[in-house]
C-alpha cells in the first residue's frame, strides 16, 4: 500500500506546478493520514494506513519549527513563493487550525512578505466558523471541486461522511464567492470494476454551472502525474485540459492549466 509522503510538520521547499517554490507545512501526523476524504488519486495514500501514532503537531511546535526553517532560508538566500497547507490529508481538521494560519502569516509577514500563504484544501470543513476566519486570512484559499455530480464524487473523493454531497458543498463554499481558487483534478480509470470519469461532457457541464454559482477568482485543472494507490487511473493530457478549459472560459471564468 502507498503510504505517506511527508515524514515532517515543515518540509521542502519543493517546486511545484501552480506554487512555484513552495514551503510545506504538513499539521497532520508525520507517520500516517488524517482525511475527510479518501480520494482514489491521493498521492498520500489511502487512509487505510492508519493515522499513525504521533499525532497531530501543537501549534507551538508549528510556530518554532517553521520560524527556524525560515531563518534558514533567509540566511541562504533562497527564493520563496508560498507557504502552503499540505500534508498527510486534510489541514482544517487539525483543532488550532485558524491559530495557527495566524501565526504563519504572522512569519510570512517577517521573514518573506512577498511570498503567499496558501491552504490546499478539500472544502468538507470550510463551514466552520473557525476555518472560515482561517481562510479569509489567508492570499490562496484552494478549495477542491473534482466532480458536481454525486456519484461520481462520492466515487473518486470517497468522503469519509456520507452526509458529504456537491450541492452541500457548494452551499458551504458560496460563503467564499468571489475569493476562493477552485482546483479540479480531472482523472478517468476504474476502481474496483466501476468506471471513474470526470471528463465527460456531462461532468463538464456540472462543473461549469458550479463554477457559475462560486465565481472564483480561478479555477485550477490539472491531472495526476505521480504514482496513485488506485493504480488504474490515467493521465488526462495537455491537450484535453486546454479543451476543458476553453469551455470553462468561454462562460468567463478565469483558469489555470497545470499539465
Amino acid at each position: 500500500m502507498q503510504t505517506v509522503l511527508f515524514h515532517s510538520t515543515i518540509f521542502g521547499p519543493i517546486k511545484s506546478r501552480r506554487l512555484g517554490h513552495s514551503l510545506g507545512i504538513n499539521l497532520m501526523p508525520n507517520d500516517g493520514k488524517l482525511c475527510s476524504f479518501d480520494c482514489l488519486y491521493c498521492e498520500a495514500g489511502f487512509n487505510a494506513q492508519g493515522t499513525g501514532t504521533s499525532g497531530v503537531p501543537t501549534r507551538n511546535a508549528v510556530k518554532q519549527q517553521l520560524k527556524r526553517r525560515l531563518e534558514e532560508l533567509a540566511a541562504a538566500g533562497e527564493p520563496l513563493d508560498s507557504l502552503t497547507f499540505s500534508g498527510n490529508g486534510e489541514p482544517t481538521l487539525h483543532p488550532d487550525f485558524k491559530d495557527i494560519v495566524s501565526d504563519v502569516v504572522r512569519l510570512r509577514n517577517r521573514y518573506y512578505p512577498q511570498a503567499k500563504v496558501t491552504v490546499l484544501s478539500n472544502a468538507t470543513m470550510a463551514a466552520k466558523p473557525n476555518v472560515r476566519k482561517a481562510l479569509k486570512m489567508v492570499d490562496n484559499n484552494v478549495l477542491k471541486l473534482d466532480s458536481a455530480v454525486a456519484a461520481t464524487m462520492l466515487a473518486l473523493n470517497r468522503p469519509v461522511s456520507h452526509n458529504v454531497i456537491p450541492e452541500g458543498l457548494l452551499i458551504d463554499l458560496e460563503a467564499y464567492r468571489g475569493e476562493c481558487i477552485i482546483q479540479t483534478m480531472f482523472v478517468r480509470g476504474t476502481h474496483e470494476g466501476r468506471v471513474i470519469d470526470n471528463t465527460t461532457d456531462a461532468e463538464v457541464d456540472a462543473l461549469i454551472n458550479a463554477y457559475l454559482r462560486l465565481q472564483p477568482r480561478l479555477v485550477q485543472v490539472y491531472s495526476i502525474d505521480r504514482p496513485t494507490p488506485e493504480t488504474a487511473l490515467e493521465h488526462v493530457g495537455a491537450d484535453e485540459l486546454r479543451r476543458i478549459a476553453r469551455r470553462i472560459e468561454a462562460e468567463g471564468i478565469a483558469v489555470q492549466v497545470n499539465a
